[in-house]
């Protein structure tokens, strides 16, 4: 069983800097603002030979009860209650607080091994400010600077001696793997949910989890990490990135919003399936076309979600009218999946988890070549591509290279001649004839190569 370690203290000490360091990528965000990290986030830490789970949280601090500070705590104290041990982070630049003389004590009444780290120790400060830490009776502090990887053997020596033994290793998926049918059914899908911001995401996620996980808040921009959480439905294993909301590029002047934005985006880059969240009342506008499109264009499969249904007054024909309004305002990905969902109360929550098991098996499919190339004859006969300059450009066949989305090869002559309305009719013909509805699908043209090409013109 994997050991799992918190990273706590007051805001604004490199927590998540530190874990940044330990995980090995950037996934949190790091700002000089105190409280950017609101929600608790893991991640699989390697130091050295060591590997275990590493869980960073929100800065300890005191709000009124009910307040999003209060709540951000308690998934601090909930990040404890998981953990088999503490890493109790001070800034020894600053030197002993208060606050982290008060959150001493509270880390102690947690009955768990702890690990004091003086984190930014580097120079004549940051030594001194370590010395002072000896007062909060945690032991001997590590003195550490998580922005430049100073100290971190020390800290191996800390971590080493509470591991009773090494985690386990997880098996890691890559994209350019080829997968069996076998695998993708074991495998978890990887799943974002983006949206504009206060569409409803961690609400609908915590609903799925069955506890208050994700902060949730009326005011938008609640959500600053792109925070991942495992959740098993009916047998079948997800990963969810619940994702900072998209505003406009314009709209969008913090330099922390602009890192949440870059985090999300990271979040679609990764993701297998996206769900696209749109507030009921306020459906397919600018921003939420300006989404999809960027979802397309990144090659995922996308599964669009109308949340607040229960907001709407129940009307005839309205789920079909939804239908007609998505493959209006989004024909790039006619036919993609669009379930009305009440994350608040649970409403469609089945309905849009098989929608993504669906979207998940269309982004994964291959085609038969043989199929592929009776229907490549028949669409080209029943609409033949255009004359260029009088010449009739010659389509020889079509292949298919990859799934993860669907993606074609077509041999011609001049692919530079091609039009694009050609390459939209060969895609939406492909998409009904082999029932790939809603997910991007790829064509790129190649040139087959002339065999005379070597044979020069004799000079007269």
């Amino acid at each position: 069983m994997s050991f799992t370690i918190a990273i706590i203290g007051r805001p604004n000490v490199g927590k998540s800097t530190l874990f940044n360091r330990l995980v090995g990528q950037k996934l949190a965000l790091v700002d000089d603002e105190p409280g950017v990290t609101r929600d608790r986030r893991e991640g699989r830490a390697r130091l050295g030979d060591l590997e275990f789970t590493v869980i960073d949280t929100a800065g300890l601090d005191e709000g009124a009860k009910g307040s999003l500070t209060a709540r951000m705590q308690e998934q601090t104290e909930a990040a404890i209650g998981l953990a088999d041990a503490l890493m109790f982070v001070i800034d020894a630049r600053a030197g002993l607080t208060p606050n982290d003389r008060a959150f001493a004590d509270f880390a102690r009444r947690a009955s768990k091994p702890v690990v004091l780290v003086a984190n930014k120790s580097e120079g004549k400060h940051g030594e001194m400010g370590a010395m002072e830490s000896y007062a909060l009776g945690l032991g001997d502090p590590v003195q550490i600077s998580a922005e430049h990887g100073e100290g971190m053997s020390d800290l191996y020596d800390a971590l080493a001696a509470l591991m009773p033994e090494p985690a386990e290793e997880r098996e890691e998926f890559d994209d350019d793997d080829i997968v069996s049918d076998e695998d993708l059914a074991q495998r978890p899908i990887r799943v974002a949910i983006v949206g504009r911001p206060n569409a409803g995401k961690s609400t609908l996620i915590n609903h799925l989890l069955g506890e208050e996980r994700l902060l949730t808040s009326a005011e938008a921009g609640t959500t600053r990490d792109s925070i991942s959480v495992e959740i098993t439905w009916q047998g079948r294993e997800f990963r969810v990135f619940d994702t900072a909301g998209l505003r406009r590029r314009s709209r969008i002047e913090e330099k922390l919003e602009k890192l949440s934005v870059a985090d999300a985006l990271r979040a679609v880059r990764f993701a297998e399936v996206v769900v696209m969240m749109m507030d009921a009342q306020n459906r397919f506008e600018e921003q939420d076309l300006r989404i999809a499109d960027l979802i397309e264009r990144e090659g995922r499969a996308i599964v669009l979600a109308v949340n607040k249904w229960d907001l709407m007054e129940r009307k005839p024909h309205l789920i079909s009218a939804l239908r007609s309004d998505a493959d209006h305002w989004l024909p790039q990905v006619k036919g993609a999946p669009i379930v009305a969902v009440s994350g608040l109360l649970g409403e469609g929550i089945d309905r849009l988890m098989t929608a993504i098991q669906d979207a998940y098996a269309v982004w994964n499919k291959r085609v038969p070549t043989a199929a592929l190339n009776r229907w490549f004859e028949q669409a080209v006969d029943a609409n033949p591509p255009p004359a260029v300059s009088g010449r009739r450009l010659k389509l020889n066949y079509i292949t298919q290279t990859k799934g993860r989305p669907p993606s074609f090869v077509l041999f011609c002559s001049r692919a530079d001649a091609v039009p694009q309305s050609y390459l939209r009719y060969l895609t939406n013909s492909l998409r009904e004839a082999f029932d790939l509805p809603g997910t991007p699908i790829r064509i790129t043209l190649r040139e087959k190569a002339n065999p005379f090409a070597h044979k020069r013109k004799r000079p007269s």
